[in-house]
């Protein structure tokens, strides 16, 4: 049971549950004629989101107070989407994502829309995540006739992202940056291009994801390859070595001696290809 606090609108309410603590409580028509402190049940379907979450950008409660509730229910709508394609994700991404849509509701309306050089990547390292964001664009051409780019779309998969491997979004675009210099750094080395649809592509990209997540949250890998590796592939190890040190200065963070090993085996892989 809740009591109404206030009706955002037909579809949005703020209540105030059994606990005494506030929620928002989102379904259709569920704000429809309600009055302030008149007792309700959520009905079936009803989504519930504690309003005493806290998120980069400030508590729940006050991104709710100074938002039109329209984006709060596109972005349920976009997780709902999310959950059908992943399973179980982490609701309380939802404040951060509904205001992250009405900035770029916002940007799109005043033509200040933004250009992200990692789209590119955050399509491919996040490629399940981009398809699912991509829900967006008919959602808000129907409900605010609202043209989306591609731009946009990479950052709404990265809350897609971080709601399904509790990774916020900041450290996402990261570890984004860091493969995409990664990359263009074995690129320069060996004067060819990868192919961005190939699976060497993929699998290098991969592998440097994961290299720069551990680095941020200081995992360390046990087994040592360093003296196999330098003395049958040099060439792939040097370049290893060079790519370990860019990455120090990129994410600010030393890379476990290991690390280099690992990743030469996959550069080697790389070279071999290209030849």
């Amino acid at each position: 049971m809740f009591r109404v606090k206030k009706a955002l609108n037909n579809n949005t309410v703020i209540a105030i549950g059994a606990d005494s603590q506030e929620y928002l409580l989102i379904g259709k028509g569920i704000g429809f004629g309600k009055k302030i402190s008149q007792r309700i049940e959520a009905p079936e379907g009803c989504m519930i989101y504690s309003l005493c979450e806290y998120t980069e950008r400030g508590s729940a409660m006050e991104l709710v107070k100074g938002m039109d509730p329209v984006f709060l229910e596109i972005a349920e709508q976009v997780l709902r989407e999310s959950e059908q394609v992943f399973g179980r994700i982490d609701w309380s991404i939802l404040f951060p994502m509904a205001d992250h849509i009405a900035f770029a509701v916002k940007r799109i309306r005043n033509q200040e829309q933004i250009s992200n050089p990692l789209t590119g990547d955050i399509r491919a390292l996040f490629h399940m995540e981009y398809r699912t964001a991509e829900c967006i664009r008919p959602i808000l051409a129907e409900r605010l006739g609202v043209e989306i780019d591609e731009h946009e779309i990479g950052y709404v998969a990265l809350h897609i992202h971080s709601a399904i491997e509790n990774e916020n979004v900041a450290l996402s675009m990261r570890i984004a940056g860091t493969v995409r210099e990664c990359i263009q750094l074995v690129e320069e080395k060996t004067g060819k291009t990868i192919d961005v649809m190939s699976l060497t592509y993929n699998r290098l990209m991969n592998h440097v994801r994961y290299m720069a997540a551990r680095i941020i949250k200081g995992e360390e890998l046990k087994l040592d390859m360093n003296d196999y590796i330098s003395e049958n592939f040099p060439d792939a190890f040097q370049l290893a070595e060079t790519v370990c040190g860019h990455m120090e200065r990129y994410l600010k963070q030393p890379v476990g001696r290991v690390e280099t090993g690992y990743l030469a085996m996959h550069i080697q892989r790389v070279l071999a290809e290209l030849e």
